[in-house]
């Protein structure tokens, strides 16, 4: 495994660009299972976790093709059939079970290992299930969920919890069911929306995109299409708290700014301002770095929310911007009950965290960061700890960065361009 050596202290200067949205390349990817014709996906993220899925959906019969140097991918399901898809790769990503709807609306069953990802706690794979049960599949489960259809009717599904991948599935399953189906409490993040407007270019009847209540007819069958994924909104706020806690200047062109109102807001919580300048953010290095209390002086919480409110994805950014932040403030991630568990790496590097419990801490600033020997625990934590490392002083270890990977592409050689002492070597 890699690991990162980082010397802190050094502020962040320059513009990047950010890659395409994994989130959005994950389904994208499953739902070009849905068609016999080719399906172009430009600006694909070269990280782990497409890797990952590229292998998965080749076993299925998709051939792939890099179109030249770019970043641009074909894709062609043109005689797929169901496999025993290794679970070893299914272990490795969360979006293993976005195979489960189109397989089952284009071949009629599927069989999947139980998905895999980050240890942020329990994750249920339930609202897939019960949505494509409503749509007409049935599952059978013997260690793997074996999925069976005999073709799909439209149904009015109501999602028990708002679940991006479970909305994904019922999405890409109703697509070619036969009738209308309506999708209530569906979640609604850009990645969503991509998916339904990337099936409409393919011949899908999706309506509301955006809303918590789509509306879908399905359709006969599905064509291919050209689509480009949009920029990863969790890697434009990560190099924004990069510039931040450096004390950085930075500009993020094609930063899709239409999708990061609230994130804004949140962050003016902790005293970090930018302005959206065409598509592009401009950070600049006098940043405030107060904490805003709430009404009579009391300490203000940021709490994750389904979207359009702030994203559990980036809670870990926030506490590392936190820590370096005059005041005192509450985290709240109700949803996954380990994600606040990297706090103790940022305690041992010097900062003032209270764990309250699973899901709650208090984080006091500002304070004076010192290098540290890290492990990178998932994705997101891992990449808070380097922020972390690059405010600090003196010299800090991230060990098992392969977790950064699988979320973020060349991370190491973008943030050297802007002035980052980061180096990548064998562990």
């Amino acid at each position: 495994m890699d690991k990162f050596i980082i010397q802190g202290g050094k502020p962040l200067s320059g513009q990047m660009t950010p890659s395409g949205n994994k989130n959005s390349a994950l389904p994208l990817m499953a739902a070009c299972l849905l068609t016999d014709e080719p399906v172009v996906l430009h600006n694909m993220p070269n990280i782990t976790d497409t890797q990952t899925m590229r292998h998965l959906i080749e076993s299925l019969g998709v051939k792939v093709r890099r179109i030249g140097d770019s970043s641009s991918y074909e894709f062609t399901a043109d005689d797929i059939h169901p496999s025993d898809l290794d679970p070893d790769l299914c272990r490795r990503i969360r979006a293993s079970i976005l195979l489960a709807g189109p397989m089952v609306a284009r071949s009629g069953e599927v069989s999947l290992p139980p998905p895999g990802g980050d240890v942020i706690g329990r994750r249920r794979v339930d609202t897939h299930i019960l949505a494509l049960r409503s749509l007409g599949a049935s599952l059978d489960m013997n260690g793997n969920f074996n999925f069976k259809a005999n073709g799909l009717t439209g149904a009015d599904i109501l999602l028990d919890e708002a679940s991006v991948t479970a909305t994904e599935n019922a999405i890409m399953a109703a697509a070619c069911a036969k009738g209308r189906s309506v999708i209530r409490n569906a979640a609604s993040e850009p990645h969503i929306q991509e998916l339904c407007q990337m099936l409409n270019l393919m011949g899908a009847d999706i309506r509301n995109i955006g809303s918590n209540t789509l509306v879908i007819n399905g359709v006969d069958s599905l064509h291919g299409c050209e689509f480009t994924i949009g920029p990863d909104y969790l890697e434009v706020i990560s190099f924004v708290g990069a510039a931040v806690v450096t004390r950085g200047e930075l500009r993020v062109r094609n930063a899709g700014v239409q999708h990061l109102d609230m994130i804004r807001l949140m962050m003016r919580r902790l005293g970090v301002d930018f302005d959206f300048v065409g598509d592009d953010i401009l950070v600049g290095s006098n940043q405030r770095l107060v904490i805003e209390p709430d009404l009579g002086n009391a300490i203000p919480e940021i709490s994750v929310m389904p979207w359009p409110a702030f994203p559990t994805d980036l809670m870990s950014i926030a506490i590392v911007i936190a820590t370096q932040s005059n005041g005192t403030i509450l985290f709240h991630d109700w949803m996954y009950p380990s994600r606040m568990f990297f706090t103790d790496k940022l305690v041992s590097m010097g900062a003032q965290i209270v764990l309250c419990d699973p899901h709650r801490c208090i984080v006091h600033g500002p304070t004076r960061l010192n290098g540290e020997k890290l492990d990178s625990p998932d994705i997101r934590a891992g990449i808070a700890l380097v922020l972390a490392a690059l405010s600090a002083e003196g010299t800090s270890v991230i060990r098992n960065v392969t977790q950064i990977d699988r979320g973020y592409e060349r991370i190491d050689d973008k943030l050297r361009a802007i002035g980052a002492d980061i180096q990548r070597l064998a562990d």
